[in-house]
């Protein structure tokens, strides 16, 4: 229990942290929910999963890129905005890393 609430309050926090610069820009308010959604749900992924074969350090990054990959395809379709897709990823290996720090210093 105590790892959950841990997991969703460093959620909570990457969340903010992801959708601060989308709030910034004014951005479709749908886009931004949907953003702090993802790394509310990816910060408990990330920290109640085992991957005995990865750094812990290493674990983060690797899983939050692997489960934004179907937000960063769809988004890649769209021609007008060509840099997207590289901030999306470089955000979520950034985040996901984050997340998998806080989450060893505090579990």
């Amino acid at each position: 229990m105590k790892t959950l609430l841990i997991s969703m309050g460093v959620g909570v926090i990457a969340g903010v942290i992801d959708i601060l610069p989308m709030i910034i820009q004014k951005l479709d308010k749908r886009s931004t929910v949907s953003a702090f959604i993802q790394y509310f749900f990816v910060s408990i992924v990330i920290l109640n999963i085992n991957l005995p074969f990865l750094s812990w350090w290493l674990k983060g990054g690797i899983i939050s890129l692997c489960l934004a990959l179907p937000v960063i395809l769809i988004v890649s379709g769209d021609e007008s905005d060509r840099k997207a897709p590289l901030i999306m990823a470089a955000m979520s290996v950034i985040l996901g890393t984050l997340i998998t720090v806080a989450g060893h210093y505090m579990i």
